[in-house]
């Protein structure tokens, strides 16, 4: 059985830091383009950050310089480490599986996501 499951989402004042992890099982995340996504309130779902399966990393100009997106083969556990949280960064955080498409990661497998709440 396919599962993503995130943890790690909180509260935290603006300029602080958090580390997203998604944890897979049923399937093994080395063989996936794996991706962040994240969906505020009356927003649509928007990509984050993504890793191919050869390690290349990508990420939406609004994150760049402040996420890593990291993955644990041994786990089979993706991460995200944020820095310099923001305001804005506020929004429910999904950890998704797919195959690579032209710059980015389909999405096939999708977690319950995680609640990240930055306040000012």
């Amino acid at each position: 059985q396919v599962q993503l499951v995130e943890s790690g989402g909180a509260s935290v004042q603006a300029g602080g830091s958090l580390r997203l992890s998604c944890a897979a099982s049923g399937f093994t995340i080395s063989n996936y383009c794996m991706g962040w996504f994240r969906q505020a309130p009356g927003k649509e779902r928007e990509r984050v950050a993504r890793i191919g399966r050869s390690g290349t990393t990508g990420y939406t100009d609004s994150v760049k310089g402040r996420f890593t997106i990291s993955r644990d083969n041994t786990k089979n556990t993706l991460y995200l480490q944020m820095d310099s949280l923001k305001p804005e960064d506020t929004a429910m955080y999904f950890c998704a599986a797919g195959f690579w498409s032209g710059d980015w990661c389909t999405s096939k497998y999708w977690g319950q996501g995680t609640q990240v709440t930055v306040s000012s």
